[in-house]
């Protein structure tokens, strides 16, 4: 009892500078006791945050997300097949439409040789003729589809294919000597060869 006393007279008796820095220094049962918290604080946010019905909640939502997302996918991919398909199918539109205007023309040009009262053969003919030289002329400027001319040309297996072959005294390397189906370049690429008949010189004898 004395003992006990005696401490709590001494704990009293600090003063001046020891006491200041009695006072300054923290409690370190109180600093344990706030960092540790009430009992099962912690454990009962944590069970708030991951219950069952907040998963299959947020399990939900992901899902409904997801299917979303996968719908409007396939609906751009459907989208973006039609419109290749339509790019596809329309590609020619401008070039078809010309062409109209030519069928118009022969259509024209088949009634005028047909009729009893104007028409005659040498009208009718003249009436194709324009009619091609205006077909020509609209696709090599409007479309770059050019023909070029093979006969006396040397032989070019690029651009030209040989469907057969005679013997020229006169021709010093092969060379084009008749053309039977004319080619035609479409902005300067072949889009198809000529096909021709080539001259071939002699072979000296051995």
């Amino acid at each position: 009892m004395r003992n006990k006393m005696k401490k709590h007279e001494e704990k009293e008796e600090i003063s001046g500078p020891d006491y200041e820095k009695k006072l300054s220094e923290p409690d370190t049962e109180a600093v344990v006791e706030q960092a540790a918290g009430k009992p099962g604080e912690k454990e009962t946010a944590a069970e708030g945050t991951d219950s069952p019905e907040n998963l299959e909640k947020k399990c939900a939502e992901l899902q409904d997300l997801y299917l979303r997302k996968v719908a409007d996918f396939d609906n751009y991919r459907k989208r973006m097949i039609k419109e290749k398909q339509d790019a596809i199918d329309y590609a020619n539109t401008n070039l078809l439409v010309d062409l109209i205007q030519v069928l118009d023309d022969f259509d024209r040009a088949i009634e005028a040789g047909a009729s009893p009262d104007t028409g005659s053969l040498s009208a009718f003919v003249d009436g194709v003729i324009m009619i091609r030289k205006q077909m020509a002329s609209m696709l090599e400027n409007k479309y770059g589809l050019v023909y070029y001319p093979t006969v006396g040309e040397v032989f070019d297996p690029n651009i030209q294919e040989a469907i057969g072959s005679v013997t020229a005294p006169e021709v010093k390397e092969p060379t084009v000597a008749e053309e039977y189906v004319k080619g035609y370049k479409l902005k300067g690429r072949v889009i198809r060869l000529a096909k021709v008949m080539v001259a071939m010189p002699e072979q000296p004898d051995k």
